[in-house]
């Protein structure tokens, strides 16, 4: 199958998840493409074929391929961040979606004040607490927020998850069901920051994401599959 034919397969996948959706929801859903190990080229042909949003989970990688690619795309960085690595990506991207430590966000903070940004972050979530991922526990999140919420060059905008491979569609139900609830009551208390998004999608679960609530679905296996890779 194609790039383009996997592309179309997609949105029309996520045009009927969201029309299930069990959650009163207006907002679209963004489709953002992992790139993580594809081709420039091949990333082009997507971006050709109507995609807006890439995600790249390493900064080196990003970086290798941000000036090579063309066309009006938003880079968003998805995967683990180094402190020390912040600065390389700050002014290259529009939205952070793996804070997870607030030595982390102190460092975004600082380095969009040098070039006066506001950084629109997501707060990763280590939904299951398991040992090889990061993120913070789901009952810090309160707390998380209060802390992020003093530095002035950050907007919180969402909440993130990687949820567990290879469990059945009624455990990720609960776990997607669990984190929406999340948002409306955060966003119930009026905070300053309002949670926009839910990421929380990829390749072998997005529909049932979408169906909960997911905002954001980051995909890259069924779109660029792996023959594509570099």
């Amino acid at each position: 199958m194609t790039i383009e034919k996997r592309y179309e397969n997609i949105l029309n996948k996520i045009n009927i998840a969201s029309e299930k959706r069990e959650v009163n929801q207006n907002s679209e859903v963004m489709l953002l493409g992992v790139t993580k190990n594809i081709k420039v080229d091949v990333i082009q042909e997507a971006i050709n074929l109507g995609l807006k949003n890439l995600g790249e989970n390493k900064v080196q990688e990003f970086l290798n391929k941000y000036d090579k690619i063309e066309g009006n795309v938003n880079w968003h960085f998805i995967g683990h961040l180094q402190r020390n690595k912040v600065k390389y990506i700050i002014d290259k991207v529009v939205m952070i979606h793996s804070v997870d430590s607030i030595r982390l966000a102190e460092e975004i903070d600082k380095r969009a004040f040098k070039i006066r940004k506001k950084m629109d972050i997501l707060i990763e979530i280590n939904i299951c607490d398991e040992k090889n991922k990061s993120g913070i526990r789901f009952d810090e999140i309160e707390n998380f927020i209060n802390e992020i919420e003093k530095f002035k060059n950050i907007n919180i905008k969402g909440l993130m998850i990687i949820p567990p491979k290879g469990k059945k569609t009624t455990f990720l139900k609960e776990i997607f069901q669990k984190v929406y609830k999340k948002k409306i009551d955060i966003n119930a208390t009026k905070r300053d920051n309002i949670v926009s998004y839910l990421s929380m999608g990829m390749s072998s679960d997005y529909e049932i994401a979408i169906e909960c609530g997911a905002d954001i679905v980051r995909i890259g296996q069924s779109l660029f599959k792996r023959d594509n890779i570099t």
